[in-house]
C-alpha cells in the first residue's frame, strides 16, 4: 500500500490553491480600487454599509468583514476623511455608533458597483452554476473547520 505523505494530499494541493487564489485576488483588487483612491477593505465596509440604510455598528462591521474592530476603527477612520461613511449616534443606545454611508459614499458606490460585478463576472468565468455551489459548499465547510480550530485552539 503506497501512502500519500499530508503535503501530496489532494487536500493540502486544495488549500494551498485557495491560499494562491485569495492572494491572486488580492492582488488584482489592489489597481482595481486605486482608480477610486480605495483599498479592497474599504470598498468591502463601504459596500456592506451602504446596503444598510440604518448603519451599522463597528461589532457588527467587524462580524460581516470578518476582521478585529480595530481594523475597522481604522477603516472608518480613512472612510470619513473621505466624506463617505460617518459615524452617528445610535438612537436606542447611547454608548453605541452606527457606521452609515454619507451621499457622497452613495454616489461612489453606484459608480463602483457596476465594474465591479463585471469584473467578478470576468473572474468567474467558465464556473458552471452546479461547479460554484460545490466550491461554495466546500469552502463554507473549510471556514467551519477553520473557525472550530481557531476557537479551540487559537490560529493553526
Amino acid at each position: 500500500m503506497v501512502t500519500v505523505s499530508p503535503t501530496e494530499s489532494p487536500q493540502y494541493r486544495a488549500l494551498l490553491q485557495v491560499l494562491r487564489t485569495a492572494e491572486s485576488l488580492w492582488a488584482v483588487s489592489r489597481p482595481f480600487f486605486e482608480r477610486w483612491e480605495l483599498s479592497a477593505a474599504q470598498f468591502n465596509l463601504l459596500n456592506l454599509v451602504a446596503d444598510h440604510p440604518e448603519g451599522l455598528s463597528q461589532v457588527e462591521l467587524s462580524r460581516e468583514l470578518l476582521t478585529h474592530r480595530s481594523n475597522v476603527t481604522g477603516l472608518v477612520d480613512r472612510l470619513e476623511k473621505k466624506d463617505v461613511v460617518r459615524r452617528k449616534a445610535s438612537a436606542t443606545d447611547r454608548r453605541l455608533w452606527r457606521v452609515v454611508t454619507t451621499p457622497l459614499g452613495l454616489a461612489l458606490i453606484d459608480e463602483i458597483r457596476p465594474e465591479y460585478h463585471a469584473a467578478v463576472l470576468r473572474v468567474v468565468e467558465g464556473i458552471s452554476e452546479a461547479e460554484a455551489e460545490c466550491l461554495f459548499k466546500t469552502l463554507s465547510f473549510m471556514e467551519a473547520n477553520g473557525q472550530r480550530l481557531a476557537s479551540r485552539e487559537g490560529s493553526p
